[in-house]
Parts: C-alpha cells; sequence; structure tokens
C-alpha cells in the first residue's frame, strides 16, 4: 500500500511506485486518509486480486491445537525462540480464554518492533532466546488472540490533533515541531 497523503506529491507517489515495480512488488494508492472508504478502493481490489492468485499461506501451526502450543509455534519457527514461557496471569488468562471457546481462534504475538525476541536490548534476528508472554486478551470482533510479550505497550489513541501535524521539514533539511 502507498499511504497517501494530501500533502504528497504527484512526483513523491509516482517515485515509490516506481521503485516498488523496479522491485517487483505490487503497489497500490491508498488514500483512505483524506477520502475514507472510497480512498482504499484500488488498495481493495489489488488485495482480492491477490487472494484470487495461487499461494502456499499455511499458519506456522495446526489451527486446531492449543493456544500454549500455538504461541510456541511462532515463537520458534516465526522468530527462532527456544520456546515461549508464559507468566502465571498469562496461564490464567489462557485457560479462561480456551473455558470460554476462545481456544482456536488463531493467535497475534505483540513484542517489540526492535527484535525477533521481546526483549528491545537484544536487536536483529538472535536464535535460542525465551519468548515471554505476560497478558493474552481477545479480539472477539477481529477473530483472534493476542499475546502480550515483554513490555510492549498495545497503541494508544491519539488526540484530535496529534503532534506529528507539527512537524515539518523546510527546503533546506531543518526538521521543526519535534518538541
Amino acid at each position: 500500500a502507498i499511504n497517501a497523503f494530501p500533502t504528497d506529491t504527484a512526483a513523491e507517489l509516482k517515485l515509490v511506485e516506481d521503485k516498488c515495480r523496479a522491485l517487483g512488488v505490487n503497489a497500490a494508492l491508498s488514500e483512505v486518509w483524506a477520502k475514507g472508504g472510497e480512498g482504499g478502493t484500488l488498495l481493495a481490489e489489488e488485495v482480492l486480486r491477490l487472494c484470487d492468485e495461487p499461494n502456499d499461506f499455511r499458519f506456522a501451526y495446526d489451527t486446531e491445537d492449543t493456544i500454549e502450543n500455538k504461541i510456541n509455534a511462532i515463537a520458534k519457527k516465526v522468530y527462532h525462540a527456544g520456546g515461549a514461557v508464559l507468566t502465571p496471569a498469562a496461564k490464567k488468562q489462557l485457560a479462561e480464554l480456551e473455558a470460554l471457546g476462545f481456544g482456536k481462534l488463531p493467535v497475534c504475538m505483540a513484542k517489540t518492533q526492535y527484535s525477533f525476541s521481546d526483549d528491545p536490548a537484544l536487536l536483529g534476528a538472535p536464535k535460542g532466546f525465551t519468548i515471554t508472554v505476560r497478558n493474552l486478551k481477545v479480539s472477539a470482533g477481529a477473530g483472534f488472540l493476542v499475546a502480550l510479550t515483554g513490555d510492549i505497550m498495545t497503541m494508544p489513541g491519539l488526540p484530535k490533533v496529534p503532534a506529528a501535524e507539527k512537524i515539518d521539514v523546510d527546503e533546506n533539511g531543518k526538521i521543526t515541531g519535534l518538541f
């Protein structure tokens, strides 16, 4: 998705699209920021087209497996961890979620963006570490479970005018509005 904003120029958007094409990446313009759902039509059509193409998608785990086994499979197969450990609070939540019938939902891991681990100081793609799951929550509307790891914080809501709207770069490359 090429996320377009009203301040983007046609040349900037074309440059991104051209670079994507040169890399063999399909790209579709998304103007949902300015136009809402109507601005996402091109992107939605591209996603639907790609879904109809042959692919070898498969989960990293058996979808019928237990929540804990799904978490361990993701930790080992995706992040190259030695495994995952659940805190006592997470184990209690796991039992409650399974008792409430959420055990067969897919699992999404929420962890630091700095590493495949849950430790932001352990940069890059280490191997053999342990991921600690401290919290489990259900996203019932979306249809999946979220395993929160380490000190990860889920995204808070934004104010009416986010601070990012006050950031600018002038013609000399000087950035203003950061602090």
